[in-house]
């Protein structure tokens, strides 16, 4: 029998190891895919080896007793049923270990939660459609996506927390919903903070561009990680860099050049105990950059 010695060695090596797993879970680059027709297929996106999470996006209409919208600008017509053929894609992607989510929301749409109960009714009508739910009109087909992100930029900032529990409550004994959020850089978020103040979010992917006071600048990180150090202690599983993927992908800036995102930002921001990668914006712009990265983000 092992002495109580023994005993409490084996057991702080078993939580050295835990922890050393736990600190190790590789970090990854997530991207948006589906605004620009363009931008190639959802399957050569995944085949690239760059990335370990893919927002669709995006579901620009629901809410207020619309019918819900899902535009995938020019990759095909849901209205028309041409998309349910991306649901071989989203398996590819999926075989490979990346993470698959629908993204609400978006630049610009028709979108907002008038009560709770709304919030319920799309939380429903997401998980029927394009989760783990029943549907006869599945947009995307019958793959199951790995979570939603709620890209909200327009409308209210009401019910979201409704919508994130709603949402969160189909996980049942298994974790088969993820939530993902991308706020824009001044915290608190207008749209999003009382979602995320829930606790229920994996990933929350900030948007820092498009934003002067708390982004990237002539050579400048300063603002930029004054920001990040602000973003890191919020309620969620990991924090995320979203940068634009080239200059023209962010009109008011933010832009990091790659050689000065692995110097001035990347040594620093690792530290932070909730890192979790960096966000792109977006595939179509994606000429080189993530593979640029990928082997400096972890």
């Amino acid at each position: 029998m092992a002495s109580k010695t023994q005993t409490l060695a084996l057991t702080l090596s078993l939580l050295i190891l835990l922890s050393s797993c736990k600190s190790s879970q590789a970090a990854g680059i997530a991207i948006y895919w589906g605004q620009n027709g363009n931008e190639g297929t959802l399957a050569d996106a995944c085949n690239s080896g760059n990335y370990q999470f893919v927002n669709i996006a995006f579901l620009t209409t629901f809410g207020n007793n619309q019918t819900p919208v899902l535009n995938l600008a020019g990759h095909c017509d849901p209205a028309s049923g041409t998309c349910t053929g991306l649901s071989a894609d989203i398996k590819t992607c999926q075989s490979q270990n990346i993470k698959v989510l629908l993204s609400i929301g978006g630049g610009s749409g028709s979108y907002s939660l008038t009560s709770a109960d709304d919030a319920r009714q799309v939380a429903d009508y997401i998980w029927n459609n394009f989760l783990g739910g029943q549907s006869a009109s599945r947009p995307l087909g019958d793959a199951v996506l790995d979570g939603v992100d709620f890209d909200i930029e327009a409308g209210g900032a009401q019910f979201y927390d409704e919508l994130a529990r709603s949402l969160n409550g189909h996980n049942g004994q298994a974790k088969t919903v993820y939530l993902a959020a991308a706020p824009q850089c001044p915290i608190p978020d207008a749209h999003l903070d009382g979602a995320i103040q829930t606790g229920l979010f994996d990933y929350v992917w900030v948007q820092f561009y498009n934003n002067g006071q708390c982004q990237y600048a002539d050579g400048n990180a300063d603002a930029l990680l004054n920001s990040w150090n602000q973003w890191a202690s919020v309620p969620a599983t990991q924090v995320f860099m979203g940068l634009p993927a080239a200059p023209e992908a962010a009109p008011s800036g933010g832009f990091i050049p790659a050689d000065a995102l692995k110097s001035q930002v990347l040594p620093t921001i690792k530290n932070s105990a909730k890192y979790g990668g960096v966000m792109l914006w977006s595939r179509q712009y994606d000429n080189g950059y993530s593979a640029s990265i990928k082997d400096s983000i972890n």
